[in-house]
């Protein structure tokens, strides 16, 4: 696994990814590579997390955003790249996370942790609430008993739970309720950096704002960098403060989270913004739908040059959208966008 050594990272920035790429075989068998064909996941992205914000990480399922969250927790290793993190509980420190040992691994989780997706699946059947959270606190630190039963208590009592709660086990509680436990357990070593996989997608409506306002409450309290995985853009613009979008593996606009939605100019963007709903009806009725033609193509063959060209009305005639992979380029300062023709047009 290629890695880059450790190198200068600004003071306001608590994360850094430089070329991640994470590749995975299929087709092959055990004994021969004869029909193995390589999918590309995530495609060489590079992004920064300022400390104390939230960065959103929007596309459709199947672009490669919750591999990109596994490979910077080294849940899973990447093929190449490199992924740089300041601690807030040691600010002057830079770790390379790609270079860390299985022992510094364990010390970095104390620092870096995830909020899984489905709140179900994700907690132990035969673990009762307490149990599930008190778990870290044994494999972590040198507490006591009545130290680790404490700290559950006062886990459970932020996120909203009460301490009758810790013996309960996670089908005895709702769907709300069991995300509340996941964040309790992800912040019982205290860490800086939280990846959010789509925490609210499994839940109601109404109960998802429980989830996102808890949430932002932690973060001021706290002050955590949250990475927020979801293709909700609603969500986005609620919690968000950057936000990058993906597909099929890249990473193709990068903006503060007002501005994409002021400006969106990569097409893709364009058709995202245009599909979520605005709380003003007059305006909704005078809004026109992007509709995009096509499919996902396959990240098993991508297209030659930009990976949109396929289903962009602009790129299927375009010879340099054809041909060329359009580079990330900077274009009003704090917004970046990977196309070769991109087009200021608000769709608000």
């Amino acid at each position: 696994m290629q890695t880059e050594s450790p190198t200068h990272l600004p003071d306001d920035i608590s994360l850094s990814v430089r070329h991640l790429i994470k590749n995975f075989s299929v087709g092959g068998r055990w004994y021969s590579n004869k029909n193995e064909k390589i999918v590309s996941a995530v495609a060489d992205i590079s992004f920064d997390i300022q400390r104390g914000t939230t960065m959103g990480l929007v596309g459709e399922s199947g672009c490669g955003k919750s591999t990109t969250a596994r490979c910077i927790l080294r849940l899973i290793d990447p093929t190449s790249g490199s992924v740089l993190f300041r601690a807030n509980k040691d600010a002057t420190k830079i770790i390379d996370v790609m270079a860390e040992s299985p022992e510094g691994l364990r010390q970095l989780r104390q620092n870096m942790q995830i909020v899984f997706q489905d709140p179900f699946a994700s907690l132990n059947p035969r673990m009762t609430a307490g149990r599930t959270i008190e778990e870290l606190l044994i494999v972590n630190t040198n507490m006591t008993r009545d130290e680790r039963n404490n700290r559950v208590l006062d886990l459970l009592d932020l996120v909203g739970l009460e301490s009758i709660h810790a013996k309960r086990f996670p089908h005895e509680f709702s769907g709300g309720q069991r995300q509340r436990i996941g964040v309790a357990r992800a912040l019982a070593l205290k860490p800086s950096f939280v990846v959010c996989d789509e925490p609210v997608s499994a839940l109601d409506v109404s109960i998802q704002a429980q989830v996102l306002n808890l949430l932002s409450d932690l973060q001021q309290e706290f002050g955590l960098t949250y990475l927020f995985i979801t293709h909700d853009l609603a969500v986005v613009r609620q919690i968000c403060d950057d936000v990058a979008v993906m597909y099929l593996g890249k990473i193709v606009e990068h903006s503060p989270v007002e501005k994409l939605f002021a400006e969106p100019m990569h097409p893709y963007t364009q058709a995202l913004v245009s599909a979520a709903p605005i709380p003003n009806p007059l305006k909704q009725r005078e809004r026109s739908r992007i509709l995009l033609e096509g499919d996902v193509p396959s990240p098993i063959d991508p297209p030659s040059g930009c990976r949109f060209q396929s289903r962009c009305p602009v790129g299927r005639t375009e010879k340099m959208c054809l041909d060329a992979e359009p580079p990330q380029t900077v274009v009003n300062g704090t917004h970046r966008v990977a196309c070769h023709f991109p087009d200021v047009r608000s769709v608000i």
